[in-house]
């Protein structure tokens, strides 16, 4: 967790002071901050926790410590220090603490104040907020503060005993300051509960050693008794003790820096980032539809047979298939797994593997063809081919606009499907082969060795078959067509692109025109305004060449029936909650 935790200090000579401080470093250690500026000066203390490795040899020593500091320096200087070391964590020439993380290569630090100017004073003026006008009611317990500027601060002031000090007690804070509001929003149940056990500890420790010391010296008693003193000769005459002397803890930044920097990586480590897709998809609602119809229907069947169908009226349903096999192939004796697995290799493997087999122009009519809703019929003997040709074909439209039977024995109307695979033996009807709203591919055997050259060096091409694709209303070359066919064919032209990249282009295009239809629906469909407004609107989307119009047209019919009823409700409710009015 990107963030710095600090302990903080109000004296009574020289205010809101910062008396320890651990942040992460996700980078080296800052500069002179090296295990050889101080080799041989200290006792080099190991110790484990969570997987943290600690060290006490870290840092040289910095000005920001409070001790030989310059101009240059951000911390205090030397002459605001408490005599008596209440203003101070580490001595003079202490190098620090710091703790490795194996797992994730980042270093907590912790020291008397930042090293960095800037985030120096951001902890300096977050302790200042902390121990005067950002305080809770009774002036113990948490708080939350801050800015964008200067950070965000989860602060928890509280009090340590001291027989020495004025009400026999000391004022202390412990904040966590971050950038990052959310996140430290969220995670205020775990900073508090573990932050109030790290003070609950302190105060026991200073308990004990107050009890002790009345015991020993009723304090209260003995400044009964003393002569009145003037109030500013008292407080210049009492400077502050250190924490150390108050807990009776020798190892207690130790302590503080083990406590502080499982704090920062079990906090960092609680909350992760996840990827929210947001609201679910049109092609999600429709199969979610789908499921739900399946699920009704054969909840119907009461376990019963469902009954054959005739062969003249192939099942078909918008977004699913039924296959219906010919005679030619169920009477096909079967075939051995070295067989099987040839013919499994003569499909289509994506968009780009297709335009490369049928060619750039042949392809481009097929596609113009697919995204305007006209009827797409396959002639050929190999099943599985009709299938992959289908499947990669099914990508370049929502689910809601797709309506498959992929092989039957006789031809079927276009409103039952816009995808049909036929056997070559069946007859088309005249008008359908010269209709502009079909295209008709037919596979046979190719007439020559090779047509095109090999895609795939290791499996079985489809060199062995010819594509013959024909239209009523062929695409002139030089039309312009839908833009989202445009946009199609850059991204598979586009080499540097791969398969996987192209697949995810196409389902941005496809939520792109869906919403550019969920306006226009709104706009024509429930609100219904006059044709001006409409080509207005078109203009705005971008779609208001005559193929973006018959595509939007089209891709409505794909919407889901949970949209157009949301929709519908939300329109007419403020209406009917008018008119009771």
């Amino acid at each position: 967790m990107n963030a710095i935790v600090a302990l903080c200090h109000f004296c009574e000579l020289h205010g809101p002071r910062t008396l320890f401080c651990t942040e992460v470093l996700h980078s080296p250690l800052p500069q002179g901050a090296s295990s050889g500026d101080i080799s041989g000066q200290n006792e080099q203390a190991e110790e484990e926790e969570g997987g943290i490795q600690m060290s006490s040899r870290i840092r040289s020593h910095s000005p920001a410590e409070g001790a030989s500091a310059d101009s240059s320096s951000p911390g205090p200087k030397k002459s605001d220090m408490c005599e008596a070391s209440g203003c101070r964590s580490l001595a003079g020439g202490h190098p620090g603490y710091v703790s490795h993380d194996k797992e994730t290569s980042i270093k907590y630090v912790s020291h008397q104040h930042p090293n960095h100017p800037q985030l120096f004073s951001i902890v300096r003026q977050a302790c200042v907020r902390s121990l005067s006008c950002e305080v809770c009611p009774g002036r113990e317990g948490p708080i939350f503060f801050g800015d964008e500027q200067h950070g965000f601060v989860f602060s928890h002031t509280f009090f340590i005993k001291d027989s020495l000090a004025r009400g026999f007690q000391r004022w202390y804070s412990i904040i966590t300051i971050m950038m990052d509001r959310i996140y430290l929003i969220n995670s205020w149940p775990f900073l508090l509960g573990k932050i109030r056990g790290i003070i609950d500890e302190l105060q026991g420790k200073a308990l004990k050693v107050f009890e002790a010391e009345q015991f020993g010296c009723p304090q209260r008693a003995q400044r009964m008794n003393t002569a009145f003193t003037p109030f500013l000769h008292q407080r210049n005459g009492n400077a502050a003790r250190s924490l150390t002397s108050l807990t009776n803890d020798e190892n207690l930044w130790a302590c503080l820096h083990t406590s502080f920097a499982w704090l920062l990586k079990a906090c960092g480590s609680r909350l992760t980032e996840k990827l929210l897709e947001g609201a679910p998809t049109e092609d999600t609602l429709v199969q979610m539809e789908k499921l739900a119809d399946l699920k009704e229907e054969s909840e119907g069947w009461d376990g019963s047979e469902e009954e054959e169908k005739p062969s003249s009226q192939p099942d078909v349903v918008e977004g699913q298939e039924l296959s219906k096999s010919s005679p030619e192939t169920s009477l096909m004796p079967d075939c051995n797994s070295w067989n099987i697995a040839h013919r499994r290799l003569s499909v289509f493997r994506s968009l780009r593997h297709m335009r490369q087999v049928l060619g750039a122009s042949a392809f481009r009519m097929l596609a113009w063809h697919v995204l305007m809703g006209n009827q797409v019929i396959w002639k050929a003997r190999d099943m599985d081919l009709v299938q992959s040709a289908f499947d990669v074909l099914r990508t370049m439209l929502p689910i809601g606009c797709v309506r498959i039977i992929p092989y039957s024995d006789q031809y079927e109307e276009a409103y039952r499907c816009n995808f049909l695979g036929l056997s070559p033996h069946v007859q088309i009807p005249p008008h359908i082969l010269s209709s502009e709203f079909a295209v008709l591919v037919e596979v046979r055997a190719a007439t020559r060795s090779s047509l095109y050259p090999t895609l795939f060096d290791d499996e079985q091409s489809l060199n062995k078959y010819e594509f013959i694709v024909t239209s009523g209303s062929p695409v002139a070359a030089d039309r312009v067509g839908p833009t989202i066919l445009n946009k199609i064919e850059a991204a598979l032209t586009n080499q540097n692109l791969s398969v996987d990249v192209v697949d995810q282009c196409l389902v941005c295009l496809k939520e792109e025109w869906m919403n550019k239809v969920k306006v226009l629906f709104k706009f024509t469909k429930v609100d219904s305004r006059p044709k001006e407004d409409t080509q207005k609107l078109l203009s705005i989307l971008g779609a208001a060449e005559e193929d973006n119009v018959k595509l939007l047209k089209f891709w409505m019919t794909g919407l889901s029936k949970t949209y157009k009823s949301h929709l519908m409700s939300t329109v007419r409710s403020p209406t009917s909650s008018e008119s009771r009015n």
